[in-house]
């Protein structure tokens, strides 16, 4: 009885592994890499990281335009584009739970070039703006 379970769990051990494996293949296919958040994201009082910098003036332009909240690209200065990211759902609980999210790209690019991973997510309930330099996985309030 035992190596029928030992063979079960062998089987889903490999589909895991293949799922995951495809998974990381479509995101790649897709033109970017897919980086999924982490459920246990640190979340900070203060913005320390080396690219606090770049968030805080990309904020000062995502303020300026009125922090849109529909998903598209958005002109920025000198000939630049950013991306609006819409709504971010806080799926993995990592920030104040029923509260109202947007999320936006930090670093300007051409159009439609491939997103990088640095965000801003604005609380809309409270008005404050986080920074995630690693899609999602730490949290610096700004």
């Amino acid at each position: 009885m035992s190596e029928k379970v030992s063979e079960k769990n062998s089987v889903v051990s490999g589909l895991v592994r293949m799922l995951v494996v495809l998974s990381t293949m479509a995101g790649l296919v897709a033109g970017g890499v897919s980086v999924a958040p982490a459920a246990e994201a640190n979340v900070y009082s203060s913005c320390t990281h080396s690219g606090c910098a770049e968030a805080y003036s990309s904020n000062s332009i995502w303020r300026s335009k009125g922090y849109p909240s529909t998903r598209g690209w958005v002109s920025w200065p000198n000939g630049q584009c950013n991306f609006a990211g819409g709504v971010h759902r806080n799926a993995e609980g990592q920030l104040p739970a029923g509260h109202s999210y947007l999320e936006f790209d930090v670093t300007p690019r051409a159009c439609g070039a491939a997103r990088q991973s640095y965000r801003l997510v604005l609380d809309r309930t409270t008005g404050v703006v986080y920074f995630s330099p690693n899609h999602y996985g730490d949290f610096y309030r700004m």
